[in-house]
């Protein structure tokens, strides 16, 4: 069992949609759409035909109804036939970095060779919902037989339940064992580490600032165009501002915690959607295939912590992963930590110098300089979701498989991606270039 969980299990390929912001309504492609035509672009570049897969596992934390296991949907929609398994994985925000993990699992057991695992959401059509009074009405009125009855029905209605709906987005988003939302939680770390406004302010403008240079650097070449059914192209994500200021920001309102608080729409994700995929191979099918692996994924790492802070589930999962491996944050070349919120970022960086609360993490164990400062230099060197955006589902794949790519593009060997994980998780992933 050992020698299996020591097998090579490789990142070969990837690619993802550009990611695009929520705008007041239902978005052009639905989440099958999005997977469906990111997956297409990354197997017809491939030396092996679709069938050639052996399952396709894609991480979402909101599929449409007609959609629940879109994971075989998509499946069949990318053509891989009828005997290639699909199946979804649900991990809130780590949803597609659960799917690689799953991936992993299986390539060392032996089970698969092949695997495509990806995550994808489309949160700009996440539904509204009716109360569960309002529900009744309509149940009840499905149980009148005459128009009389019916009207009588109709006439009890009343207006507020039916012109109220619930949105599910923010119902989702809101941690239900604590009653507070993700952004309640960002307060929490924010007031616990002090965090000024103006530095979460500062690190998103930051954030936009490298997203912007790392186009002009052709830095996201795993993005892979859109076109809709009105043949237009979707070529980049449209959520970074180059003309992100700190003067603008200051202007936006608390959203969380008014009038008090300081996370605001500008330091905060943007609601998006995208989809994002990686190939996943064994060292046997690189051989038959003459694949060209672009990094080894050696091992993953998951963590659970108080919800309240939730924001801090990259530190509870990366220290334990960097530890199990003998490295210190000196070891590390380059780091990925989704940009949840700018105040959790900054929060986990603020962590990470206090040895007391590491060495607590860590459970008294002996450790390799894993405390200390992140230089800020290696950490999201092209943006993060402040700029590019969050799809919930596809944000653990995105980080995973732009940090090999940044690894390749720098020269450099070593990273980890890690994520926040709503309901108190974290996930991290050690990534070395093949």
């Amino acid at each position: 069992m050992m020698d299996q969980a020591q097998k090579a299990v490789y990142l070969v390929d990837g690619a993802r949609t550009p990611f695009l912001k929520a705008r007041g309504g239902p978005g052009p492609f639905s989440a099958s759409d999005l997977a469906t035509q990111a997956g297409r672009a990354l197997l017809l570049r491939q030396p092996f035909s679709p069938e050639a897969i052996d399952e396709v596992i894609l991480g979402c934390a909101a599929p449409a109804p007609d959609e629940v296991n879109i994971g075989r949907v998509v499946a069949l929609r990318m053509g891989c036939g009828h005997s290639v398994t699909g199946w979804t994985v649900m991990r809130n925000c780590a949803s597609g970095l659960q799917a690689l993990d799953s991936a992993m699992a299986n390539i060392r057991l032996g089970r698969s060779d092949l695997v495509l695992a990806g995550g994808v959401d489309a949160l700009s059509r996440t539904p509204l919902l009716y109360s569960d009074q309002m529900v009744r009405w309509f149940a009840d009125m499905s149980t009148k037989k005459t128009a009389i009855a019916r009207l009588q029905h109709f006439l009890r209605l009343n207006p507020g339940q039916l012109f109220k709906p619930i949105i599910a987005l923010l119902r989702g988003l809101t941690d239900p064992v604590v009653g507070l939302s993700m952004g309640q939680t960002a307060e929490n770390l924010a007031y616990r580490f002090g965090i000024s406004r103006r530095e979460m302010d500062a690190f998103s403008v930051r954030s936009h600032q490298r997203a912007t240079a790392g186009r002009q650097t052709d830095a996201f070449h795993e993005i892979v165009p859109l076109m809709d059914a009105q043949g237009k192209i979707y070529a980049q994500d449209d959520g970074v501002r180059e003309d992100s200021s700190l003067d603008g920001l200051a202007k936006l309102r608390p959203v969380f915690d008014r009038p008090y608080g300081n996370i605001t729409a500008g330091n905060s994700s943007q609601v998006t959607d995208g989809a994002a995929w990686c190939l996943l191979a064994s060292e046997q099918a690189v051989r038959d295939h003459g694949l060209r692996p672009i990094a080894r994924i050696l091992d993953i790492h998951w963590a659970g912590l108080d919800p309240a802070e939730m924001g801090l589930g990259p530190v509870y999962a990366a220290l334990p992963l960097m530890q199990r491996y003998g490295l210190g944050l000196q070891d590390l070349d380059l780091w990925e930590i989704n940009e949840a919120f700018a105040a959790q970022v900054m929060g986990c960086m603020r962590a990470l110098q206090d040895a007391a609360l590491c060495q607590d993490i860590l459970h008294g164990q002996p450790h390799k300089g894993v405390s200390g400062i992140l230089d800020e230099s290696k950490l999201n060197i092209h943006g993060g979701a402040i700029a590019v955006g969050h799809p919930v589902g596809a944000s653990g794949a995105r980080i995973t498989l732009h940090l090999a790519h940044a690894l390749k593009m720098t020269g450099q060997h070593r990273g980890i991606a890690a994520i926040c994980i709503g309901g108190g998780q974290g996930g991290a992933a050690l990534l070395e270039t093949a």
